[in-house]
């Protein structure tokens, strides 16, 4: 059951045009965290924007709650009423520090696809320090959606910031013949085992 008010942000498309903030995450960005998270799991999308992550953790399987704060669901005040088990999000990167302050005190799995910038500031280093995080880099830069509906090539590097997903390994290297294609036959899985005893 979606959450109040996101159905309609999902047709309009995001309202803030123009921010690097709003630029939207192709399906692709995914693949490398599907084989660590349960199907039986309930995700929430907490910054869901135009919905792009929610319809592919859909068509994969799993049941999602979205949420987002131009519908008035605020993920650093607010938190659904229904269970779920883990948190997957491209969040405002000018919030990136309050979100991966939240997602460590709601004290639940989470997946946050954030710039490598990420891992620069002594807050951020304090934090990782404290609790731990794994990571997942692409090979190449992520073709977000931008305000215009065209795609580019993101001027930074991103990568999946993770807790408490069970990865192989702290740092994990996944390659993507074209991570543009919207087929998971071109995703190469070659440094992140399937199997999660690797």
């Amino acid at each position: 059951m979606p959450l109040p008010g996101t159905e309609q942000s999902m047709k309009q498309g995001p309202m803030r045009r123009g921010s690097s903030d709003d630029f939207q995450t192709p399906p692709a960005a995914l693949w490398p965290l599907l084989q660590f998270l349960p199907k039986n799991w309930v995700i929430w999308e907490c910054a869901a924007g135009t919905g792009n992550l929610v319809r592919e953790l859909e068509h994969q399987g799993y049941k999602v709650l979205f949420s987002d704060i131009l519908t008035g669901q605020d993920f650093l005040k607010w938190q659904p009423q229904e269970e779920w088990d883990c948190i997957i999000t491209n969040p405002p990167y000018a919030l990136k520090q309050e979100f991966l302050e939240r997602c460590y005190q709601l004290g639940k799995p989470f997946a946050l696809l954030v710039p490598l910038t990420t891992f620069e500031t002594k807050k951020r280093q304090t934090l990782f320090r404290k609790h731990g995080v794994q990571v997942i880099f692409f090979d190449v830069r992520i073709n977000f959606t931008t305000p215009s509906g065209e795609g580019t090539g993101a001027w930074f590097a991103t990568a999946w910031f993770t807790w408490r997903l069970n990865l192989p390994r702290d740092l994990n290297f996944v390659g993507f013949k074209n991570i543009s294609q919207q087929g998971l036959e071109d995703f190469d899985v070659a440094n992140v085992p399937r199997d999660r005893n690797g």
